[in-house]
């Protein structure tokens, strides 16, 4: 397969409502496409960089940078390219795992397209349905908070996850166990908002059966999150601070973390995140797809991630309504009984609705070889 051309399209897509954490509020969501037209078929890819560095050093206007100077002329130069080599070939830039992870994404596509087989397929999924939880941002008070948590309850979510910093936790939690009881499945996302001097007003939420704790501490350390997993009983799950396989061995080694919240864009793409399952399946550890806000591009990978064996835990994949008036793909994803199907088309599985792109469109920019 050859890649002719790389066409990278920015969009915006306005939140149905504003989305609050410890990350600050996002009203928007700043889209990075990356479309890769080769010999044989296109493909799609998603990045997921937020508009600014606070999630990881990434951003949309680095990544697209990055992209266009660096990432998309590697990918031209070759004469035949398929996923696994455009890997090797992109790990000639440092960094930027989000930046590679989209643009191995729109390859993966063209290539399994091409091929005419699914992206669960090729990563060994097994699931046809997968389990979806709920993601809560910070509310203005308990009562529109408790609201949201019967309204994504009643609509069949499989688990709740709220977010939480210092002033917004142990009443929040408390309410919602108290109003809802076991009937509500409760995770929690710090967003690395604490540090370990909270370890007691941390290990307090353990009374309110909370299943686990995300990312709890700042400075992405594993050795304050191993300390910390030894004084609270809540079992503290790792995001941000695994970028990599091999980062996620020496989590589990350490202790730091019993649970894996895997993104494939945090981890520089689908064959590390793949990876990354991997060490899970063979440590014994739970994992579970992430998300970050993806249009139904990026979700149908997400989807077809979330299907390998060892993703025991729902994922933070939501319908195509949950966030967003407007989808990229169609027809729309939605979820029967808190489960939503897994694309089995060649590729993604999706079919890319461009005039919706157009239509969202601020700017795009089509680099050939």
């Amino acid at each position: 397969m050859r890649i002719e051309a790389v066409e990278l399209i920015r969009a915006a897509l306005p939140f149905k409502q504003e989305f609050r954490s410890a990350l600050g509020a996002q009203r928007r969501r700043d889209v990075l496409l990356v479309h890769v037209i080769t010999d044989a078929a296109d493909g799609w890819g998603e990045c997921a960089a937020m508009s600014r560095p606070v999630y990881t050093s990434e951003y949309v206007d680095g990544a697209q940078a990055v992209l266009r100077d660096h990432l998309v002329p590697l990918a031209l130069a070759d004469s035949s390219v398929d996923a696994q080599s455009l890997e090797r070939r992109l790990s000639e830039v440092r960094g930027h795992r989000m930046a590679r992870a989209a643009l191995e994404m729109a390859a993966l596509d063209a290539e399994l397209r091409t091929e005419g087989v699914s992206l669960a397929a090729f990563l060994g999924g097994e699931r046809d349905e997968i389990p979806c939880g709920a993601v809560l941002g910070v509310a203005d008070t308990i009562d529109a908070l408790l609201d949201d948590v019967e309204q994504r309850l009643r609509e069949g979510y499989r688990r709740i996850k709220l977010k939480i910093l210092p002033g917004w936790d142990l009443e929040p939690v408390a309410a919602v166990r108290g109003r809802f009881g076991a009937a509500a499945v409760l995770w929690l996302d710090a967003n690395g908002a604490y540090a370990l001097e909270d370890a007691p007003r941390l290990a307090t939420l353990a009374e309110h059966d909370v299943a686990l704790i995300e990312e709890p501490l700042g400075g992405r350390s594993l050795l304050a999150h191993a300390e910390l997993a030894r004084v609270i009983t809540t079992p503290v799950c790792l995001d941000e601070s695994i970028e990599s396989a091999h980062e996620a061995a020496d989590a589990l080694t350490l202790g730091a973390c019993s649970i894996v919240n895997v993104k494939p864009g945090r981890v520089g793409g689908l064959l590390e995140a793949r990876r990354v399952h991997e060490v899970c399946l063979r440590r014994g550890a739970s994992a579970w797809c992430g998300g970050m806000f993806e249009t139904g591009i990026g979700r149908a990978a997400n989807l077809a991630l979330a299907s390998l064996p060892g993703f025991t835990l729902a994922a933070d994949i939501s319908p195509s309504g949950r966030y967003f008036d407007l989808d990229l793909t169609m027809p729309p994803t939605v979820m029967q009984e808190g489960m939503i199907r897994v694309p089995d088309a060649p590729g993604l599985g999706v079919t890319v609705d461009r005039a919706a792109i157009d239509t969202v469109a601020v700017d795009a920019v089509l680099i050939r070889g």
